[in-house]
């Protein structure tokens, strides 16, 4: 298994990468266990998700989906806007994940904090960034195993980082939940289409 990471160092970027978003230089981590959704067990004081779920069968069907969760294609495919700083998942390429319309479009800015790109497993980790409404960390893997079949795994510690996710208390854990399901059948789709060319 081939792991691609790098020690995290602040990420700033050059006034031309920007763009109009001036604040995104400033922005940070905000929580230290970074890299954490690699291995187990999560780390305490946060709540906890992981979901599994089958999503195919064949290394076609693999290929299809780890690309898919790599280029952003998986959160697009499930509804939601990504802008990201580069077409492919890398260790410290910054996006903002949002979704809803206008006063009520929410945006979650992050940066990947990790990827594997192997032969059997690949998929990333994006940590928050100052101005995400939670703090944690969530990774997107897709899996292919001995007997072919082919599962995507969600993996996630998170805590309120704003009033109204403190508010809202234990309805954030079940929509997260509803989410990577979400994401679950967006990514059974592609990797469906690939299994029938």
């Amino acid at each position: 298994m081939n792991l691609s990471h790098r020690p995290h160092r602040p990420h700033r970027f050059s006034r031309a990468r920007r763009g109009p978003r001036a604040d995104r230089d400033t922005r940070v981590l905000g929580y230290a266990e970074v890299g954490a959704t690699r291995h187990e067990p999560l780390p305490a004081g946060y709540s906890h998700l992981r979901h599994t779920e089958r999503i195919g069968h064949g290394r076609s069907s693999f290929e299809a989906a780890g690309a898919a969760v790599t280029t952003w294609r998986m959160h697009r495919q499930s509804g939601v806007r990504v802008d990201a700083d580069a077409v492919r998942a890398e260790p410290g390429v910054r996006l903002t994940v949002s979704a809803g319309l206008g006063p009520l479009r929410l945006s979650a800015p992050c940066e990947v904090v990790w990827t594997a790109y192997g032969p059997d497993r690949t998929g990333f980790a994006y940590g928050t960034l100052t101005g995400h409404p939670e703090r944690g960390e969530e990774s997107f893997t897709v899996e292919l195993r001995e007997d072919g079949a082919v599962w995507f795994t969600v993996t996630a510690f998170s805590r309120p980082a704003v009033w109204y996710t403190r508010l809202a208390g234990p309805i954030v854990p079940v929509l997260q939940r509803l989410y990577a399901r979400r994401l679950g059948r967006a990514l059974r789709s592609i990797a469906a289409d690939r299994y029938w060319e």
